[in-house]
């Protein structure tokens, strides 16, 4: 019996060649499932780091480059493996299974107990994207032991396979495992399946190329690597609570991850029996039972003083801003318009949320709706006396759209004659570039305004813009030149007020109700700004394409 030759680096000198259509099917479908549960890992890394950190373009940006570089270094590392290509893979797929099951539970572990988040997301993008690298080679050298083929051919098969299970894993992520399963088991589970097709392939199709010793090895990492997957997804529960829990000072009374944010709220107690209740999405405070009042009013009220029968109100699921509006008489229709159904229901249900917002969604004047601002602005034809925008800071690309020279434009649509619509705009002291920018864009889509501030103990010092439409402007979408400074007043050393010719007056209505933090000269003052925090020249408006707002807002807020 001649021995084939050692030379060909596809077929060793002695391969044990498993025949049949059968055996290549199953091979294929191992590519299929291997390609999924890698493209599962990968958007599971991207998808926590938009939850974590809020920056999904940057967490994107950092996984995808890191994956693709490492897989090119694991397909030139598997090249040494090729003579053992069975028992290779499928100590690979086991490896992979097991990192990738975990990763998302070991890097918010890094991110809740470690502030690690970064480094140990690299690492964790790097060995995956080695190991995910290594499968193709060895993958196509199992494929031609079956049936030996033409180079172009069996690529073609094997990368049809592969990017249908790309496909397939690209879909399941967000569709199926995310609002079945959530992140943490949804990735556990994908490594169970990843474990599974990876051994199960070698010990069917090519269990005869393995020594006893490999097999028992392989059995027993499999039992193994199959234990700590299932064991994590068991106790996965309990893992979120507790590291969501050492993410916040006080104690987690709700807590759920909605398809859009995560969602947690706290409550704690003082020693005198007062209760501090607060809201958090992604992990940013939204309001502290505390002082939310004083952020309310000064939201609210200046933008009432006028036409007020039809308010609309962008954001500002929790009903604390919905509270102050209802508490005019005259207000007939109060719409409110916010992303997340969970939020609204927390809102409506919730006794520590509903009792906050006197439980502004029964009132018969409010009509709640679901639904993405922009869109929903889209395609309004109402028009409203005013305008409440209570989004969450522009630090995420999600949110930046909702601060550009486009939102605003649908937004001065949307205002009927003499309206007035008031901004959120941050805090003009740890993010000033942030704060002037959201009033040059405004600015750029023909609105005029007054900016004001009030300090509050849970934030600091925060501000709004106070705006009314430019009679007879046109909306412009487009940057042209510098929107902040011709013909406006600038603050002189004095501290003068900021506000466009044209703007709405800031002033309280005549028959507004007993406010706990404002009155007539506390506004007056808000409308100063200290000569260090006056208005920043040359600032380009925030659009779609050019979201500079997110440059300022993510530079500033890093700081602190």
């Amino acid at each position: 019996m001649t021995a084939e030759p050692t030379a060909d680096p596809v077929e060793p000198a002695d391969p044990v060649k498993p025949r049949g259509r059968i055996a290549r099917t199953a091979v294929l479908v191992a590519v299929f499932i291997c390609a999924a549960c890698g493209l599962v890992y990968e958007l599971a890394l991207v998808a926590l780091g938009s939850y974590l950190i809020g920056d999904t373009v940057g967490q994107a940006s950092i996984v995808l480059s890191l994956m693709v570089f490492a897989m090119g270094v694991g397909a030139l590392a598997a090249k040494p493996l090729q003579r053992w290509a069975a028992p290779a893979f499928a100590g690979i797929e086991l490896l992979l299974a097991l990192l990738g099951g975990i990763s998302v539970l070991g890097l918010y572990a890094a991110f809740a107990w470690l502030s690690l988040y970064m480094p140990a997301l690299i690492a964790t993008a790097l060995v995956l994207g080695v190991l995910i690298g290594a499968e193709i080679p060895l993958l196509m050298v199992l494929l031609q032991r079956i049936r030996r083929q033409d180079a172009g051919s069996a690529v073609a098969d094997l990368f049809a396979a592969d990017y249908v299970g790309g496909l397939v894993g690209g879909l399941a992520f967000p569709f199926l495992l995310l609002p079945l399963f959530g992140q943490v088991q949804g990735a556990l589970l994908v490594g169970m399946v990843n474990a599974a097709a990876g051994i199960g392939l070698v010990l069917t199709v090519f269990r005869r190329e393995l020594s006893k010793r490999a097999t028992l090895l392989l059995t027993g990492a499999t039992v193994l690597v199959g234990g700590v997957l299932v064991s994590a997804y068991a106790f996965a529960d309990d893992f979120e609570v507790t590291a969501r829990q050492a993410l916040y000072a006080d104690p987690v009374v709700h807590s759920e991850r909605t398809p859009y944010q995560d969602v947690v709220l706290t409550e704690s107690v003082s020693l005198n029996g007062n209760s501090d209740t607060r809201l958090y999405l992604n992990g940013d405070l939204q309001f502290s039972s505390m002082d939310e009042y004083r952020y309310h009013e000064a939201l609210v009220h200046p933008a009432m003083a006028g036409p007020r029968e039809r308010v609309l109100v962008l954001g500002g699921g929790d009903g604390l801003a919905l509270r102050e509006v209802l508490r005019y008489p005259d207000v007939r229709e109060a719409t409110l318009v916010d992303l997340d159904p969970a939020v609204l229901e927390l809102a409506r249900t919730d006794p520590r949320v509903s009792t906050l917002n006197k439980d502004a969604f029964a009132d018969p004047r409010v009509r709640a709706i679901a639904a993405d601002a922009f869109s929903w602005l889209r395609d309004n034809r109402e028009r409203y006396d005013v305008v409440l925008v209570d989004m969450p800071d522009a630090d995420s690309t999600a949110t930046a759209k909702l601060y550009s020279t486009e939102f605003y434009g649908l937004v001065r649509q949307a205002m009927s004659d003499n309206a007035r619509v008031v901004v959120q705009a941050g805090s003009p002291f740890f993010a000033p570039k942030a704060f002037w920018c959201i009033e040059s864009t405004m600015r750029s889509a023909g609105l005029n305004t007054v900016p004001y501030q009030i300090a509050m103990p849970s934030f600091g010092e925060w501000g709004f813009h106070l705006a009314g439409a430019t009679p007879g402007s046109a909306v412009s979408i487009e940057i042209a030149g510098d929107h902040t400074t011709a013909g406006h007043p600038v603050a002189s050393s004095g501290g003068t007020s900021l506000a466009s010719p044209g703007a709405p007056s800031l002033r309280l209505p005549a028959d507004a109700p007993p406010l706990r933090s404002l009155d007539a000269a506390t506004l007056q003052a808000a409308a100063t700004f200290s000569p260090d925090r006056a208005r920043i020249p040359g600032l380009e408006p925030s659009t779609l394409m050019r979201p500079t707002i997110l440059q300022y807002a993510q530079g500033e807020w890093a700081n602190y």
